[in-house]
């Protein structure tokens, strides 16, 4: 059998030129960028989580103001773009400016204004020693040497401040620094052509671009809520043949490996309505490895998470529910939090799962199963165990079990593991195993829901297989025997009879002094 052809995938290339002189793959996103330039707004800013496209975006927008109208023949601005017109472009790169302490970011600032300043030919003047004096001598040489406006570009503009949101004595140094940085934008507003930012947090326009408040924010906007990322219609236009050589690899039908891409990596809205969105950086690396991992996750998950989830005492169960909220509960700048929903909204744990437009309220949720096993396998050593190494071989069986639909073999197995395993603190209260196996379960890619209503109560945990409902009950220093009772005393079963599934009837008894399973009874419906 013939071997179908495929262009290289761009992974972890960001410039566009490169792109297209080594054909690789390319969505194209060039109608959106004679958008932007072309809009009333010349100043604008674009938040996106990490590994969405903002990188070769902003690169994009470069190369159209340099006017190499060749590296885009083909694609769809070449039918809008008339002018072609030429720019001296400032790009900014703020993605090497972490970790730093303010003498070491304001040196980096200080190189980054080099290196423009070499690529335009322009010899560095006056004051050095300020870098918002330097910018504003870059724009204004940039202006009188070329004769036009001048283009500022900023990729990450928050990348030096991110990692230390949560750090209450160094985010106002660092942020001070950056808004030092930037304060030149309003004074040059005569030298500028187009101004563009890109970030992860919406930082407040009064504490980092100073006296800069007319910034258009498109990061919200329907127009542009496929600026990034790749959609269900783009997959089809741009990789039908990228579909049918992963279906063969997964040795699946074409439309089961959609689906699988679909369950992993969709579900990314960033405003209402909106198109359905795929993760690219994931989506890519599972074309390009035949393999559904958990590719964007495990590419860097931000340190502080943990530490945010517990400042914010945002327990699992809360974390793996949808949040009602408005819009300026999570679209608010990032040093004025009052809850971590703005911030797992833009670092992409969250999105947009439903819209009332209006009432003016959005449904905010985990996206897809790639982000849910990531967020609860990074919570296995706080609820579980800290040596996470021992939860693989264990989640192993645990899986095969329930394959198999054999919940005896399940609880018998996580019985051992966890009368084998280090503890972790704070376990003697119900709540803390009902946490517990929500994570294993969420690990097994199950649907599984916690405090379930029921016209007379709620059931502790419902979980589902592909063939069963599981209705379970947990109690700490009780009885199985009791669990199982209040299931058929509270006549739980009622509220899923609908559901279509043969239901199975769980009461499990957890020991406080030893921290395992002491007894259980399954007891399947009728």
């Amino acid at each position: 059998m013939k071997q179908l052809a495929r262009k290289k995938y761009p992974l972890g290339i960001q410039t566009f030129s490169q792109l297209r002189e080594e054909d690789y793959l390319y969505i194209d996103k060039t109608a959106y960028v004679y958008q932007m330039t072309h809009d009333d707004s010349k100043y604008m800013f674009l938040s996106r989580p990490r590994r969405f496209g903002k990188s070769l975006l902003t690169s994009t927008l470069r190369t159209y103001f340099e006017g190499k109208k060749k590296y885009f023949q083909g694609l769809a601005i070449e039918q809008l773009e008339t002018e072609w017109e030429s720019y001296p472009v400032l790009h900014f790169d703020m993605s090497l400016g972490k970790h730093k302490n303010a003498q070491n970011l304001t040196r980096y600032l200080h190189n980054v204004l080099q290196d423009n300043e070499l690529r335009l030919g322009i010899s560095n003047s006056g004051e050095t020693e300020n870098v918002n004096i330097r910018l504003k001598n870059l724009i204004r040489d940039a202006y009188e040497k070329y004769g036009k406006r001048v283009v500022v570009l900023v990729d990450e503009y928050d990348a030096p401040l991110l990692d230390v949101v949560h750090e209450e004595e160094t985010l106002p140094i660092l942020r001070d620094v950056m808004r030092n940085f930037y304060s030149p934008l309003k004074a040059c507003d005569s030298y500028l052509r187009y101004v563009f930012l890109t970030g992860i947090t919406k930082f407040s326009q009064l504490s980092i671009f100073s006296e800069l408040n007319n910034i258009q924010n498109i990061s919200m906007m329907e127009a542009y809520a496929a600026i990034c990322g790749i959609s269900a219609e783009e997959i089809k236009i741009y990789m039908e043949k990228d579909l049918k050589l992963l279906a063969d690899k997964l040795k699946v039908t074409e439309e089961e490996a959609f689906e699988a891409l679909k369950q992993h990596y969709d579900g990314y809205h960033f405003t209402w309505p909106s198109p359905d969105m795929y993760n690219p950086f994931s989506l890519l690396n599972a074309f390009s490895t035949g393999k559904m991992d958990s590719f964007w996750f495990e590419s860097g998950t931000p340190t502080y998470l943990i530490e945010m989830l517990q400042k914010y005492e945002m327990n699992v169960i809360q974390l793996g529910a949808d949040w009602e909220t408005r819009k300026e509960d999570f679209d608010m700048p990032t040093e004025r939090l009052a809850s971590i929903l703005p911030l797992l909204y833009q670092s992409g744990y969250y999105t947009i799962k439903q819209g009332d437009t209006q009432f003016e309220s959005y449904t905010l949720g985990i996206p897809n199963q790639e982000v849910r096993i990531g967020l609860m396998q990074s919570l296995v050593p706080y609820y579980i165990t800290p040596h996470t190494q021992r939860v693989s071989s264990v989640l192993i069986r645990m899986a095969r079990a329930l394959y198999k639909e054999d919940m005896e073999d399940f609880l018998q197995a996580l019985q051992t593991f966890l009368s084998t395993v280090p503890y972790t603190d704070n376990t003697d209260y119900e709540g803390h195993y009902q946490q517990m196996l929500y994570i294993i379960f969420s690990l097994l890619g199950m649907y599984v829901d916690v405090e379930v209503r029921t016209p007379r109560g709620r059931v502790d945990l419902v979980m589902r297989t592909a063939t069963k409902l599981y209705l379970i009950e947990l109690k700490l220093d009780k009885s199985a025997d009791e669990a199982l009772m209040q299931i058929d005393l509270k006549r739980y079963p009622e509220r899923f009879a609908l559901s279509g599934l043969p239901m199975v009837k769980v009461g499990i008894n957890f020991d406080s002094e030893r921290h395992t399973l002491k007894d259980w009874k399954i007891e399947e419906g009728k």
